[in-house]
């Protein structure tokens, strides 16, 4: 166990917890809501630090992030635990696991195998990184001294402190939506009792330099209204720039959701186009591999830019500082292309 980062002492041995959103108050010898964050006499224990469940080589358009580092590979960790209880999880295995498990990968070893993999930054991602935030705090410190960099893919729901902390450190983060936004669809769901934690946590993301990109899972019936969509484009738009990639997700039965059927393509389709009316320059289409809308293209004469199949960069064409090759325009893509001539996921463990 590691005592835990951002936490306070109350009275009678409690303590409270400032890491997400739920700022949960745990009695001594309890728990926190993610189970993995444990009251030992008063002071406040990560049981995870350093006991990685899952580490794997993944290409970063997995996560997906195409706008940075395009082409490069990550060495993706995750811990057991989740501050949300989705019902449709796809990692729901370790998420919601209560026995705490997994390997010894402490930081040092986990930037030596990005190294020896030909990584070139780590992603903290599966489960939540919030929940280990100890873990990828240390670990993101020592990969950026050597140079590599870090991203989060994230729900979002982080307090503005834990942002702040780890900010000097993280380089890009994925931020999870589900059903638009929603807050009834969190609620029934998710578990979670309110959004704006996460609107809240992305706005101090910007402030602090940190790339964002978003997702937003459509779900059938329950969560693939259009007019959530819009107002949550409405609100990258506003908050982050129109310039802001928006990864819309294609769901897949899982878990506790197996009656509800893979969101129809045209849905998609349908989704996507409400999303670039709102005025977000690059929208993008997860789970359709081989769909046009994968592909990046100019917002301003239409160019065919990057052509995508899945994780995989097929086609790229831009100038070596991030143009488009027929009008100029310049396109928002932080790093630079890493021809890896590998696409494809591999575990280590």
């Amino acid at each position: 166990m590691k005592e835990a980062m951002l936490y306070e002492q109350l009275s009678d041995r409690k303590v409270q917890c400032h890491l997400c959103a739920r700022r949960c108050v745990i009695p001594d010898g309890a728990r926190g809501f993610c189970l993995v964050r444990k009251n030992e006499n008063g002071k406040l224990y990560s049981l995870v630090y350093g006991k990685a469940i899952s580490a794997c080589v993944d290409p970063i358009g997995k996560k997906p992030l195409s706008h940075f580092h395009p082409g490069a590979l990550v060495m993706s960790i995750a811990t057991i635990g989740c501050n949300f209880r989705c019902k449709f999880c796809d990692n729901w295995m370790i998420s919601q696991q209560k026995e705490i498990a997994g390997r010894d990968f402490p930081p040092d070893e986990v930037v030596k195998a990005t190294r020896d993999n030909g990584c070139q930054g780590i992603s903290y991602t599966y489960t939540e990184p919030t929940i280990f935030f100890e873990y990828a705090y240390e670990t993101a410190k020592l990969a950026k001294k050597v140079g590599f960099f870090n991203t989060f893919v994230t729900n979002g729901y982080m307090t503005p402190e834990a942002v702040k902390t780890i900010a000097p450190y993280l380089d890009a983060a994925t931020v999870d939506f589900k059903g638009g936004g929603d807050p009834e669809f969190y609620k029934t769901f998710s578990s979670v009792p309110s959004v704006e934690p996460i609107y809240e946590s992305l706005k101090e993301m910007k402030r602090n330099g940190i790339h964002i990109e978003i997702t937003n899972l459509i779900v059938p019936k329950i969560g693939d209204s259009m007019e959530r969509v819009h107002e949550l484009a409405v609100w990258i738009k506003e908050n982050l720039g129109k310039d802001t990639a928006f990864h819309l997700l294609r769901f897949h039965p899982d878990y506790q959701l197996t009656d509800i059927p893979s969101t129809p393509v045209s849905t998609m389709e349908k989704a996507y186009k409400t999303a670039k009316e709102a005025g977000l320059n690059y929208v993008y289409l997860g789970n359709v591999p081989g769909h046009p809308y994968e592909n990046t293209y100019c917002p301003n004469c239409n160019e065919l830019l990057i052509k995508r199949f899945s994780f995989e960069i097929t086609k790229w064409n831009l100038t070596k500082d991030m143009r488009c090759p027929s009008c100029g325009q310049n396109i928002p893509i932080k790093g630079k292309l890493h021809p890896s001539g590998y696409s494809y996921p591999y575990a280590l463990f």
